[in-house]
């Protein structure tokens, strides 16, 4: 099939089901995936992967990891890493990963496999987890508070992992693995040496008066509203460069650029018509694309175990809910409270998606295992509301 034609019927479907199950308070991405789940080997076999659809995914994942930086602060990032958030968080990490490597270790994995998937289990998509709390209207409690700083670790975690994951040697060894962890661990000190390095910089420019945010603005003036898009993709493509060079995927770099982007330093005027223009190319046309083809990728024929994924379904929501339930009690949260934070825990999604569809194009995980995860991602982030409408501490419900 033609390449125009690929895209063409990809991008209508998966927008019309993806619209369709938001008008039923479903996260979109499930509806897209479904577009190519329906399309691709599992039910009509009308429609395959091929090179120029995943060169467009991959186009998609930067622009998808780049949309999840920005709607996050680095100063909140920094923040949710100190005092009590940060013990949920680890919880909400931990305990899910240990679980995931636990299912794969039961069931035979290799260690290659059995840490992505307990990766891929311990994930919370932070846009996910913010457009759920958004539609309960509860963005301003504690719930929200404690779950958008568990996101944001959690994602951030799972990213550096990855990244170090990646850059392992192919010949393995218990010290040929030590030392090439060493290794990036060293990498991964400079990495971040440098996106800090770059906040201070800003942060002491903005103190010693100098009006950075005149920069961007009057290069926008200059060339016209269209360079703002440009200018961001310039300034995250820099990050990506200097992680690719470290040897880490280009998207590490380009998530903690976009991080960096923050309405103190750049675009305060421009921030929501910057939002608007990628939000139009990632949701209305990549977005769905990459989802779209996630589920092409998707072959059921290929998920050889059903126990194996009953197992990683049961043990991805149910350590995701214990977590959040034990890291909020730890704190003195309400058992209502903290079990609301663990059902919002569950809402996986782009992030994790994002993850399983690097490893497979890696090498790292194969059929099998990637189909799994997928449909782990599509069941944990659609039962999510239903969970949190039946369980959860809604606005007006006594406890």
């Amino acid at each position: 099939m033609h390449l125009l034609t690929s895209l063409l019927i990809l991008i209508v479907l998966a927008r019309l089901l993806g619209r369709l199950f938001v008008k039923y308070n479903q996260p979109a991405i499930v509806g897209e995936m479904l577009t190519g789940v329906i399309l691709g080997p599992t039910v009509l076999n009308f429609m395959h992967g091929n090179v120029a659809l995943s060169s467009i995914a991959e186009l998609a994942i930067f622009l998808v990891v780049l949309s999840a930086g920005l709607e996050m602060n680095f100063k909140e990032v920094i923040n949710a890493m100190r005092g009590k958030g940060l013990i949920i968080a680890l919880a909400g990490f931990l305990i899910p990963l240990l679980s995931g490597i636990l299912v794969g270790t039961m069931f035979g994995l290799d260690a290659m496999r059995t840490v992505f998937l307990g990766l891929c289990v311990s994930i919370t998509a932070l846009p996910v987890a913010v457009r759920m709390l958004e539609s309960f209207n509860i963005l301003k409690t504690d719930i929200a508070k404690y779950s958008v700083a568990t996101a944001i670790i959690n994602d951030v975690a799972a990213l550096l992992i990855l990244g170090v994951i990646l850059d392992l040697p192919q010949e393995k060894s218990f010290l040929i693995i030590a030392k090439s962890i060493g290794i990036s661990g060293g990498k991964l000190l400079l990495l971040a040496a440098f996106i800090l390095g770059m906040y201070r910089l800003f942060e002491y420019a903005q103190k010693s008066g100098i009006n950075i945010k005149k920069i961007p603005e009057k290069l926008v003036d200059f060339f016209g509203n269209e360079a703002l898009f440009g200018i961001v993709i310039l300034f995250v493509l820099v990050f990506g460069s200097v992680s690719e060079t470290l040897g880490f995927h280009f998207v590490i770099g380009a998530f903690f650029g976009a991080l960096l982007i923050d309405r103190e330093f750049f675009f305060a005027s421009r921030y929501s018509e910057l939002e608007r223009t990628i939000g139009s190319i990632t949701s209305g046309f990549l977005g769905p694309v990459f989802f779209a083809y996630i589920g092409l990728e998707f072959n059921i024929a290929e998920v050889r175990s059903v126990e194996f994924l009953l197992a990683v379904i049961l043990v991805s929501i149910l350590s995701k809910i214990l977590a959040g339930w034990l890291g909020g009690r730890l704190i003195g949260l309400s058992s209502k409270t903290a079990l609301s934070i663990g059902i919002i825990l569950n809402g996986r999604g782009i992030m994790e998606l994002v993850i399983a569809s690097i490893a497979f194009q890696k090498g790292f995980i194969g059929q099998g295992l990637f189909s799994t995860l997928v449909l782990m991602g599509v069941v944990t982030t659609m039962i999510t509301p239903i969970l949190f409408k039946k369980f959860g501490d809604l606005p007006g419900r006594s406890a």
